[in-house]
């Protein structure tokens, strides 16, 4: 899915200027990729913000630069953990005949038999690196767990979709761990302590 986001062409560096920039609802950002030369340009927060809920992550983006439009992913961002909001943003331009590397979260689906009978899911792998052409590209890779018994394992190698995966395909995404044992206490065991004595002097009268 593709959505437009409007953006201008930013001359102001200063950081008094990007101070007021972002307390105006603005971000500043930076286009670059395929062979264009980078070009810093503003956009809306909100827009920005409304434009990723309805593309996602990874989805594609046309950017129009002042009537300059572009192919684009957001491909880094930097945000303010605080105000929970971003205040710098990177656009990758894409060739959508190409592939490109991306980021894409794993999400672990469905109610592992082995949890229901007391084991432990565990995931190890929360994001993986993809290739793929821009439309291929998933929000997010979907694992399905509901199969595994405890002592069973998922791998790279159990993904399928169309698209490459850079991790080595023996690396385990998730898998169902047996419950902890607790530590029995033997309580018939018992802990003798010996004291010896011996050249013990007895007191005088």
């Amino acid at each position: 899915m593709s959505n437009v986001l409007t953006a201008k062409e930013r001359t102001e560096f200063k950081g008094s200027n990007l101070t007021k920039l972002r307390n105006d609802g603005n971000i500043p950002a930076v286009v670059y990729g395929n062979k264009n030369d980078s070009k810093a340009i503003t956009i809306n927060s909100k827009d920005l913000s409304k434009t990723i809920k309805e593309v996602g992550r990874n989805g594609i983006i046309s950017l129009d630069v002042e009537g300059t439009s572009y192919e684009v992913m957001l491909s880094e961002y930097q945000k303010d953990a605080l105000k929970n909001r971003v205040y710098h943003a990177d656009f990758l331009i894409v060739d959508m005949s190409s592939e490109i590397e991306a980021q894409v979260r794993v999400e672990l689906v469905g109610d592992a038999k082995g949890v229901k009978e007391g084991g432990v899911l565990q995931q190890s792998i929360h994001e993986l690196n993809v290739t793929a052409k821009p439309k291929e590209i998933p929000e997010s890779i979907e694992v399905d767990v509901t199969g595994l018994e405890i002592g069973d394992t998922l791998t790279i190698a159990d993904i399928k979709g169309n698209y490459k995966i850079a991790n080595d395909e023996e690396e385990v995404i998730a898998s169902v761990l047996a419950p902890r044992q607790e530590e029995e206490v033997d309580d018939d065991i018992e802990t003798e302590t010996e004291v010896e004595t011996s050249g013990q002097a007895t007191p005088e009268a």
